[in-house]
């Protein structure tokens, strides 16, 4: 059985949700007060559905309480968020994923039940100054305020030699869960293997181990 979603606000960061859970093969119900954001989204969604989703009966209304989860993405209408946060989660809904703009906006959303809280364009901030930060990083994941999942190309001076006679874990501090060369992505990559120039390298670790490999 497919399952279901509802989407509350289709900004940038709704719409993107919406499409991308529906594309995952779930059904997907997006829900907005405008009628061209309705429009533009209604032939990739299973339903869309122009309503204002901080009124406790429109919610209410879709059938709430048998969906998987629900993300309410209109932190701009603060009263709204909160209101679909709260109804959602008091009709049972087993996960609510919220959009906060503020961080006193995020305490509110935590109080009434949600289950977790977002800041997408100040993560994705964040995410983009530490690409920057050195040119070798290909991608940067935050796990918490101190670990992270981080893709960089091999050092050069690791061009030829093994993990096992690297033993990145001892001397770094960090774990290579995983390694990309080209289109080939390898899991748990073979210890003894001598790695090859142009391979991106999987890490996980602390962030302060992690930004020493450059």
């Amino acid at each position: 059985m497919k399952k279901q979603y509802a989407v509350f606000g289709l900004g940038s960061f709704g719409e993107s949700v919406a499409i991308t859970l529906q594309s995952l093969g779930c059904e997907v119900v997006a829900v907005d007060n405008h009628t061209e954001r309705i429009e533009e989204i209604a032939s990739k969604v299973s339903y869309a559905i122009k309503a204002d989703v901080g009124d406790p009966e429109v919610i209410r209304s879709l059938g709430t309480r048998n969906l998987d989860g629900v993300v309410v993405a209109v932190a701009d209408d603060m009263e709204a968020s909160v209101m679909a946060t709260l109804v959602s989660k008091d009709l049972g809904v087993p996960y609510v994923l919220a959009k906060a703009k503020t961080e006193l906006h995020a305490k509110v959303l935590q109080k009434i039940g949600a289950d977790a809280v977002i800041f997408p364009e100040m993560e994705m901030g964040a995410r983009v100054a530490k690409n920057l930060m050195s040119a070798n990083f290909a991608d940067w994941i935050t796990l918490s305020d101190d670990y992270s999942i981080m893709e960089t190309m091999i050092p050069k001076h690791w061009v030829g030699q093994s993990l096992q006679k690297l033993d990145v874990r001892k001397h770094y501090g960090v774990n290579v869960v995983g390694t990309k060369l080209g289109d080939e992505v390898e899991v748990n990559p073979d210890p003894a293997k001598a790695l090859e120039a142009g391979t991106v390298l999987i890490l996980v670790g602390h962030n302060e181990d992690l930004e020493r490999i450059k």
